[in-house]
């Protein structure tokens, strides 16, 4: 299968949050939120999110539709030493290779239990299988590497584990043009800001513009954030904006919003 092919926009990612417990509610996801905030900071588009069952077949379809769609694909969980960590079986799999057990990734693992008095057994060999053809994705938190195969890159499910592993990355991806944001806040709500706004995105088609209603102690609040990488083209869609709802607030005798 091919991998997304490159364009001139920025590049783009999918995130698989793999696990029952996820699906299960047991476990309250963070991996999404630190994902797209690292996507975010490298100006890479996080375009997709699929959270995902301990179910191989799945995770397998689910890796092979993302990977061949956008330019990077991460994955989180399923990586320990359990029975039901059947993440790197699925990628293997996904990619059509053998599943040994890594020479490198089991001596990173026996330093550390060597250290820790921790005897090696099947159980925790099975972090050391890596696909053939992988590389290792290392953290400073505890041994067990992830590992990247094409542009996919498996990791932890572990918060602060999984974050180290973004870090380690970073260096790895490319990032795209840096997308800047400015918000005017509205104290009149979206039915009477709708139109004008949807007119003032015809007029602006290259910058983003998002509508986020908020309500509160019997206030109706309209948060309205516009994106852009040129910052000269935002900063006349938000003067633009903040006329159009200081308009609105004129009419329904309110104050002017607050600069942008």
């Amino acid at each position: 299968m091919s991998e997304a092919p490159k364009s001139d926009a920025n590049p783009t990612a999918a995130l698989i949050v793999i696990g029952d417990e996820i699906l299960s509610g047991r476990t309250k996801d963070v991996n999404i939120g630190a994902t797209a905030d690292f996507c975010t900071d490298l100006a890479i588009d996080l375009m997709e999110v699929r959270v995902v069952s301990d179910i191989e077949d799945d995770i397998v379809a689910a890796v092979n539709a993302l990977r061949a769609r956008y330019t990077y694909v991460f994955t989180t969980g399923g990586i320990g030493p359990t029975h039901d960590d059947i993440t790197a079986d699925a990628i293997a799999r996904a990619f059509g290779v053998a599943l040994p057990v890594n020479a490198e990734a089991r001596a990173m693992l026996e330093a550390r239990w060597k250290d820790r008095g921790v005897e090696p057994n099947e159980a925790r060999l099975r972090m050391a299988r890596i696909p053939e053809g992988a590389s290792l994705i290392v953290n400073n938190v505890s041994a067990a590497p992830g590992f990247r195969i094409g542009n996919v890159h498996v990791m932890a499910g572990v918060p602060v584990i999984m974050r180290a592993m973004l870090e380690s990355i970073a260096p790895t991806l490319k990032g795209g043009r840096k997308v800047h944001s400015l918000t005017v806040n509205s104290r009149v709500g979206e039915g009477n800001i709708g139109g004008p706004l949807a007119a003032l995105q015809e007029q602006f088609p290259d910058v983003k513009m998002g509508s986020y209603p908020r309500m509160g102690d019997g206030t109706v609040m309209t948060e309205l954030v516009l994106r852009s990488p040129d910052e000269i083209r935002l900063r006349d869609a938000a003067a633009a904006v903040h006329r159009m709802v200081a308009a609105e607030h004129r009419r329904a005798g309110l104050p002017d919003p607050d600069p942008y």
